[in-house]
């Protein structure tokens, strides 16, 4: 998601020029179908990947096939709902998409939405008469879990013969459950009152809770409308393209502004989807429900009024949808009509305003240690507001934040990178400035052109240059991989953890708007009763790559730690997590390096390591992080479940064991004592919310080994003789 500098990147008007005279496709006026508009965004995206992409691919029947796979993963990861009789009318078009795509045709897509839209309704009218009747968990049949490992169901008998061995699985699974939380309540002895069910009943119990599931998941299927559908097939092929380059609808857009700049024009309510109700469970400190006062945590929204305008009734709706009819304009006004836990109603009218994600937002800590305090930076991603030029920017933050740690007498600054999926390019040469100084930060190139160095501006000043350590892991990418790149070549700090996510791309986002030809345009603009909309939306384009000032790319290799902790991020996931894990990725690569000097400051990485290897060898914490690593490796490897009771006891105690020996692990572990920076007593201590999110921020962290560790090894870098030099102006 990186954005070049901290503007909105304009694509040259000759390039948007060359590009428009390419379309073909014209819109003659009002009223054209949503056909019409489907190909004209098939026939633009195209064409703007082909002329503008970095990297493009030949559009040929390798190219297809990919496509095809994708989308039929994509729509059925599970294989629940198109048997092999169905794959088969749509295996004519494996080689036939690249076809399709030069000729702006969607019959592709048309043909697989129809048979898609057929299995949902087919799948919809027998799942609840398997479900009708009582399962038994006594029976030695095995369900694969991993769907690649499994061929498609031969005929729709098959399939329900498929579908009936999932929904078992789902019911062993939620009876299990439901007979452990009784077991637990017999235990209580404020629960001899308490009707205890029998198996049989407990099994009826679970039938049910997993029919009202597949209720709602069919439900949310019906919400999935052919526009959502048509852009899922669009994203497909553009990462077929590349990971990153995203296609997104004009609705998209604006919610992918939102997240880059952590704010938005709202009500400052945190909204959930339990229970299928739409519950407030959070009010943000000093938005207008928190200002005014009447929204509490456990109101259910049942309607939404734009100011005097008839409400919209949003019970049962998609909580997006619901999310946007409660934004709007700054300044206007939106009704809502909440139900209170006492079931009483109310109308609370609110002015909307600008709503601040202070999640996004980087934030600091003081750690306690013998030899003097050590700070901690968490960044969990590099924000920058394009559209407000008032906004909110993590670099501005982040030197906010360095000058605070400065201020309390730190002797050591540790910022924290992990899961940082990267952000704004611009804001980080600025804050690797902060550490630098001026000089080289990362080299950009774009298709065909030579590399550009982009600097820390001339007259930068390093704001700290005392022991620096930078928390990576596998979610860690982009911006925070060229971060972490920058400050280890300069050898200004040490890179602590496990390889980094390896996305060394760069996208920026073209309004598609603008690259479809003038009299399209016009017309579009004036079409104000037709389907075919007056914008087709935004496309996220890789359109070049970063490298490091040695010159190497963090692509697919990412960035590899000087000093290397067990990580548990994979650990969780579904999917390898990295760059290198998907073929559509682009390629590594080298150019020469830039004109830079290393600074020198960490010299001694052998002796750090090898401090801290032997601390995580004695350490029984990480050695049980790395052997429930290889547990759960496995367990990937082989996702057969036998559905018998028995079984699935054995395995799901098997996996709680490992769990519970590393949480008893991390409970023995010395805790972090960590405070706020005193500039920041005023902020966390607001008000009961603010107090209670800092208490539970601080308590996490206080047992977070991996910070521990981290600091440890800021502890061996003072020791060995690095000093801390307070000044702010380079020699």
């Amino acid at each position: 998601m990186l954005n070049f500098m901290k503007n909105k990147i304009l694509i040259p008007l000759l390039i948007i020029g060359c590009i428009a005279a390419f379309l073909s496709f014209k819109y003659t006026g009002k009223g054209q179908s949503s056909e019409d508009k489907r190909k004209l965004v098939i026939e633009t995206v195209m064409k703007t990947i082909q002329q503008v992409h970095f990297s493009p691919k030949n559009i040929d029947d390798s190219f297809s096939s990919r496509v095809y796979h994708r989308i039929i993963h994509d729509f059925d990861y599970d294989k629940l709902f198109f048997t092999q009789q169905d794959i088969n009318k749509l295996k004519v078009y494996e080689f036939k998409i690249d076809d399709q795509l030069k000729e702006t045709s969607i019959e592709f897509f048309d043909s697989l939405d129809a048979i898609w839209m057929k299995k949902i309704a087919q799948a919809e009218k027998f799942y609840p008469d398997l479900l009708s009747k009582p399962f038994t968990f006594n029976k030695n049949e095995e369900l694969e879990l991993n769907s690649d490992k499994e061929a498609f169901a031969t005929d729709d008998k098959a399939l329900m013969d498929r579908w009936k061995l999932f929904l078992k699985y789902r019911v062993l699974a939620k009876f299990v459950d439901l007979k452990d939380e009784q077991n637990k309540k017999k235990e209580n002895k404020d629960s001899v009152n308490a009707v205890m069910k029998t198996d049989a009943e407990l099994e009826v119990s679970a039938r049910e809770d997993i029919r009202k599931f597949y209720q709602r998941v069919f439900t949310r299927y019906h919400k999935w409308k052919a526009d959502d559908r048509f852009t899922a097939y669009v994203n497909t092929i553009t990462s077929t393209e590349d990971p990153h380059t995203t296609y997104f609808p004009p609705e998209d857009k604006k919610d992918f502004d939102v997240t880059m700049s952590g704010s938005f024009f709202g009500i400052g309510a945190k909204l959930s989807p339990a229970n299928d109700k739409i519950t407030i469970t959070e009010i943000i400190t000093g938005s207008p429900s928190w200002k005014q006062g009447e929204l509490k945590s456990g109101d259910e929204i049942i309607k939404v009024a734009q100011g005097e305008n008839p409400p919209v009734d949003v019970q049962g709706m998609d909580l997006n949808d619901a999310i946007k009819l409660i934004r709007g304009p700054k300044g206007t006004e939106v009704r809502l009509t909440v139900k209170r836990a006492d079931g009483s109603t109310k109308v609370v009218a609110l002015k909307r305003d600008v709503i601040q994600m202070d999640e996004v937002f980087a934030k600091s800590a003081i750690i306690k240690v013998k030899d003097g305090p050590i700070g901690y930076i968490y960044l969990p991603e590099f924000y920058a507001d394009f559209n407000h030029t008032s906004g909110r920017t993590c670099s501005v933050d982040m030197a906010e934040e360095v000058k605070k740690l400065k201020q309390a007498g730190v002797t050591g600054i540790i910022v924290d990178l992990r899961r940082n999926g990267g952000g704004s390019l611009g804001d980080v040469v600025d804050i690797a400035g902060l550490f630098v100084g001026k000089g080289p930060v990362v080299q950009v190139k774009s298709n065909h052109a030579s590399p550009s160095v982009l600097r820390a501006q001339p007259g930068d000043s390093i704001l700290y240059s005392g022991p620096l350590a930078i928390m990576v892991n596998g979610g860690s990418a982009s911006a925070s991989e060229i971060l972490a790149a920058a400050l280890q070549d300069y050898k200004r700090a040490v890179i602590v953890g496990s390889l980094t996510y390896g996305k060394g791309t760069v996208q920026k986002m073209v309004d598609l708007d603008q690259m479809i030809d003038p009299m399209t345009r016009v017309l579009m603009k004036n079409d104000t009763d037709g389907s075919m909309g007056q914008s087709i939306g935004a496309l996220k384009l890789t359109m070049e790559k970063f490298y490091r000032v040695n010159g190497g790319s963090t692509q697919l290799k990412g960035v590899k730690p000087d000093i290397a902790i067990p990580d548990d991020y994979e650990m969780y996931e579904d999917d390898d997590i990295g760059e290198r894990h998907n073929k559509s990725a682009l390629a590594w690569d080298e150019i020469p390096p830039a004109n830079y000097k290393a600074t020198g400051s960490v010299s001694n990485l052998n002796q750090l390591s090898q401090l801290s290897e032997s601390r995580i060898k004695s350490n029984p914490t990480f050695r049980q992080i790395q052997e429930n690593s290889e547990f759960y490796k496995r367990k990937k490897e082989n996702n057969k479940v036998v559905l018998t009771e028995e079984q699935f006891r054995k395995d799901q105690e098997e996996m709680t064991a490992h769990s519970k020996k590393l949480e008893e692990l991390l409970k023995k572990n010395p805790l972090l004592e960590l405070s706020n920076p005193p500039a920041d007593m005023g902020k966390v201590t607001a008000d009961s919310v603010a107090i209670t999110k800092n208490k539970d921020w601080l308590k996490n962290l206080s047992k977070d080994c991996y910070l521990s560790e981290t600091v440890n090894i800021v502890n061996d870098m003072i020791k060995s003789g690095m000093k801390v030099n307070m000044g702010t102006g380079m020699k």
